[in-house]
């Protein structure tokens, strides 16, 4: 995309990040917007937006510098022959790279456009928002009498995304990109190849589509969940995980309409220590950073619709396995 597109799009992007706070401030003048349901549905709008937006800045200007400065030929030195250390070298780049899942995505499609392979990054998306440090210490603080649950959550998320990274070396030997995707990242490299003498022009054009692309699924995925928030009250909620199976299900669902961050979702899960055992706070902590509304919106984005429905289908059978069995062993 050249540079003069960008600046044509910039701003419909920026007018759908100001649009709801601007409805806040005119909505004094209106009966149907101070209706408090419709103030109850722009707060929890504008909490995820806010709260994710750092993280989804963060990685698009990692995934513009990867784009820009590291070459293709590197990432392909770099794979290792054996998957199994593959996908273990993949689970912990998080610990190097601690970025939020709203974040990830970014980084891991240009790396993948780069040449590294699916099942590895596949394996950095899901392990890399929970085994990272930052979420350890918030896990930690927000468990201090139950270390349990943190190990519970540390384990369990490197043993579901080390098995699928697996899996996905197994059965899936395609790109699992969507044509598109393929197609601008040949035209943006053939254009940037021409434009050696213009690095930062370049990174800012990167930048800048990258933040327009997963910024408009980000602003869908944050106010379809602050809709279903407001609607479905919790009460009604718990009532769904009164029983052995459903209370896994249930904090599974809980955690896929909430879309929280992995650096506080911890303090949310410590409300219901003493509502639910383990494995359902660690089924919790575990889907939320891997598989949540807006981040399953952004995986659609970038993933063909098959890949992702399989890596859906996958996390929620492998999570709820483990938690369960967590819940045995503990």
């Amino acid at each position: 995309m050249k540079a003069s597109t960008l600046y044509k799009t910039l701003p419909l992007f920026f007018v759908m990040i100001f649009l709801i706070p601007a409805l806040t401030v005119w909505s004094h003048g209106s009966d149907l917007l101070v209706h408090p349901q419709l103030q109850h549905i722009k707060t929890i709008f504008i909490g995820i937006f806010l709260e994710a937006l750092p993280f989804i800045l963060l990685g698009v200007l990692l995934s513009s510098l990867l784009q820009i400065f590291v070459k293709e030929q590197w990432i392909r030195r770099l794979q290792p022959k054996n998957p199994v250390i593959g996908v273990l070298l993949a689970s912990l780049l998080g610990v190097i790279l601690p970025i939020c899942e709203c974040g990830m995505i970014p980084v891991v499609r240009r790396l993948m456009l780069k040449g590294m392979p699916a099942y590895m990054a596949v394996t950095f998306i899901l392990s890399g928002p929970i085994l990272n440090p930052v979420v350890f210490m918030a896990t930690l603080m927000a468990f201090r009498s139950h270390p349990e649950v943190v190990w519970g959550r540390m384990g369990l998320a490197l043993a579901v995304s080390v098995s699928i990274g697996l899996i996905i070396y197994s059965l899936y030997s395609g790109n699992p990109l969507k044509q598109s995707l393929q197609r601008f990242h040949a035209q943006t490299g053939s254009a940037t190849s021409h434009e050696h003498s213009r690095t930062w022009d370049s990174f800012f054009v990167h930048a800048g589509n990258e933040l327009i692309e997963m910024g408009k699924y980000l602003v869908l995925g944050a106010f379809v969940t602050a809709c279903i928030q407001a609607f479905i009250s919790h009460d009604e909620l718990l009532e769904l995980g009164s029983g052995s199976l459903s209370s896994y299900l249930f904090m599974m669902g809980f955690a896929f309409i909430l879309s929280l961050c992995s650096t506080s979702d911890a303090f949310v899960a410590s409300a219901f220590t003493h509502s639910f055992t383990i494995g359902p706070l660690v089924s919790f902590l575990v889907l939320g950073p891997m598989l949540d509304f807006k981040s399953l919106l952004m995986l659609l984005a970038t993933f063909k619709l098959r890949f992702v429905a399989v890596l859906s289908l996958l996390l929620l059978v492998l999570i709820l396995l483990g938690s369960m069995a967590i819940d045995i062993l503990i």
